[in-house]
């Protein structure tokens, strides 16, 4: 166990905010602590065993030299998918999941590899030498390639594992690696079914600081030789609650 943390960190990342008491899913009850102004509090306790779980699975998976990839398409997601998934050198899907990515990659693969190809031809000395129509024609094309695949463009096979920030906004990406038996990592807000999923964080799935420091744990976890330090996110943006939530009352109630 090479990544540490403390219950204090989850804490002060807003971890614990969960959604309004009406916006739940029966099968989140076990990790819900109590609730404060009708919005459900996590317990944090339960989200560091959690937690620890899927790192540990991470620092096996990653001795093995298996890949994970990284999925989280919601705007607040979306950077932090990038930054940290470039990183760990790790592919990342942080736009739109391209339909059949992991059960139908045979055909997609071929997609990807004529994007790559297309990709290293317009960093050529040729390049220059081509017609303003050629080159926009390229250009277009690499564009559009960029645009479905530029997290993916340097993944050769389908990822032993899958780590998702939202599973509803991504459940396309969850049914597929489902399909195929791969482990899912993921980020379970209060609304979610955990049973989904391999291994369920029970977090809050909108606020940056969580989304950043759950994003940064399982970052240490494949890379713990060089730990994501120069872009901290948590750091960036304090504790914040859904907009539903008051910050202190709802601290309180979960210490």
């Amino acid at each position: 166990m090479s990544v540490k943390f403390k219950v204090e960190d989850l804490l002060e990342a807003g971890v614990h905010f969960g959604h309004q008491t009406h916006r739940w899913h029966p099968k989140m009850q076990p990790f819900i602590f109590t609730s404060k102004k009708n919005i459900h509090i996590i317990d944090l306790y339960k989200t560091e065993k959690r937690l620890q779980e899927a790192l540990d699975f991470v620092e096996t998976l990653k001795k093995k030299g298996g890949n994970v990839l990284y999925v989280g398409t919601k705007r607040q997601a979306a950077p932090i998918i990038e930054e940290y998934a470039t990183m760990a050198k790790m592919p990342y899907v942080n736009k739109r999941w391209p339909g059949g990515l992991l059960t139908n990659f045979k055909t997609l693969g071929q997609r990807i590899e004529y994007f790559r190809k297309l990709e290293e031809e317009s960093k050529k000395p040729e390049f220059s030498g081509l017609t303003k129509k050629e080159r926009l024609m390229l250009e277009r094309k690499l564009a559009r390639g960029k645009e479905l695949f530029a997290g993916v463009l340097q993944m050769t096979k389908v990822p032993e594992a899958v780590f998702v920030i939202d599973i509803i906004k991504e459940k396309i990406a969850v049914l597929e690696a489902r399909r195929l038996g791969i482990p899912v990592i993921a980020i379970v807000d209060t609304n979610t079914n955990p049973d989904l999923i391999t291994y369920p964080i029970p977090a809050n799935d909108d606020a940056l600081s969580s989304i950043g420091l759950i994003t940064k744990l399982i970052t240490e976890a494949i890379s713990p030789k060089g730990k994501p330090s120069a872009v901290d996110v948590t750091k960036k943006v304090k504790s914040e609650p859904k907009k539903e939530a008051k910050p202190k009352k709802a601290a309180k109630a979960a210490e």
